[in-house]
């Protein structure tokens, strides 16, 4: 009974050895999910994207305005010159957090409560709860610094603090989680469904050796892509409606923006993704491996694009990494259309990254699928 109990487990350690590609996914898949997980996650947003809108101009402005930015959670980035270009500036995601300072900031304050608009964009309700609350302290910190001010060694009194901020939160103002959830979902579907299907798909047909007779068949190698390519769209495209009429019935999620514009963005990312599947069949020789290198390429994007954790409150580096994952882009695109209801023009500047990955991801994986089957 050793001796044959000893005979399988050397079989299966030889077989280890042999698909060193498996093994090496099997014990590099934990530690990239472990590092993800311990480096780039963090529910504590800081340095929150801001635009400001200063009409007062004085010095007071000035002085709130540096306390907003000593606080580490506002990172103003951005001076508006209207409130529709600081409305703008949120809807393109440029800003998460819009301020606008009145014209008489400055008398107001030394007479009576002057009132700040604070403008959130909500479709994050993490980032917008972050932000909420941080504003929040940072008026009652700066009212108790005015209220205890002296002056001729007299304590100024008012009724009613001096700064009082008016939180607006635009776009998802009950803070419901779903309706951020949900959309991103779609992304996350999608990139699934056309890299894991379209890798599975060319693998099981090198398996079972019908790819090499397809080769040789009259069938132009651009024709059999094609083929294998046509039916992956259908189904994610598919995939994508179910899920969206799902968020609307019965996650109540709101579809402010157009679906039209959003099937036609889409293709933009799953040319991308598509490229991606081609390229990891050519990385494998078995369907277990295909759908291993897939979840691999699946799991970063899933957790570095915004998806579930904002990107603003991952250090740096991840926020570099971030700046690359195509989902990311989508995401933008994604819930863009569907929660603030925005077009093209505030658009756009998500296809070219997406353009420039899918070109390159499909050229690569072409060449590499040709010259793989010789």
């Amino acid at each position: 009974m050793g001796s044959r109990l000893y005979g399988i487990v050397a079989k299966e350690f030889i077989q280890l050895r042999r698909d060193a590609l498996a093994l090496t996914l099997a014990l590099f898949v934990p530690v990239v999910m472990l590092f993800i997980f311990g480096w780039a996650i963090n529910t504590d947003v800081k340095h929150v994207p801001t635009a400001v809108f200063d009409q007062s101009g004085s010095v007071e402005a000035r002085t709130l305005l540096e306390a907003l930015q000593n606080s580490q959670y506002f990172d103003v980035r951005q001076w508006a010159r209207s409130q529709r270009e600081l409305t703008r500036m949120i809807d393109d995601g440029t800003a998460k957090v819009g301020i606008v300072i009145p014209p008489d900031f400055a008398r107001r304050l030394s007479r009576r409560a002057a009132e700040i608009q604070v403008v959130v964009d909500a479709s994050d309700p993490m980032v917008a709860t972050s932000a909420m609350n941080a504003a929040t302290a940072l008026a009652a910190q700066r009212s108790l610094q005015i209220l205890t001010e002296t002056a001729q060694g007299t304590l100024l009194r008012r009724e009613s603090p001096p700064i009082d901020f008016r939180v607006r939160a635009w776009y998802n103002p009950d803070l419901v989680s779903a309706i951020f959830i949900v959309p991103g979902l779609i992304g996350a579907l999608l990139m699934q469904t056309t890299i894991t299907a379209m890798a599975v798909s060319v693998v099981r047909e090198r398996e079972k050796g019908t790819l090499e007779a397809l080769v040789v068949s009259p069938i132009r190698r651009w024709e059999l892509l094609l083929g294998k390519i046509i039916p992956n769209l259908f189904v994610a495209y598919g995939q994508m409606t179910m899920a969206l009429v799902v968020a609307r019935f019965v996650f109540d999620v709101p579809i402010r923006g157009s679906l039209v514009l959003l099937y036609a963005l889409s293709l933009f990312f799953m040319w991308g993704t598509l490229g991606t599947g081609i390229f990891v069949s050519t990385a494998s020789r078995t369907v277990p491996q295909a759908m291993q290198l897939a979840f691999l390429t699946f799991l970063p994007s899933i957790y570095l694009s915004g998806l579930l954790f904002p990107i603003e409150g991952m250090p740096r580096a991840a926020q570099y990494l971030a700046a690359v994952v195509p989902l990311t882009y989508y995401l933008r695109i994604v819930r863009g259309i569907v929660l603030k209801g925005i077009g093209i023009d505030l658009l756009w500047p998500n296809l070219v990254p997406l353009g420039i990955f899918g070109l390159v991801v499909f050229t690569l994986a072409i060449v590499r699928f040709r010259k793989q089957l010789g």
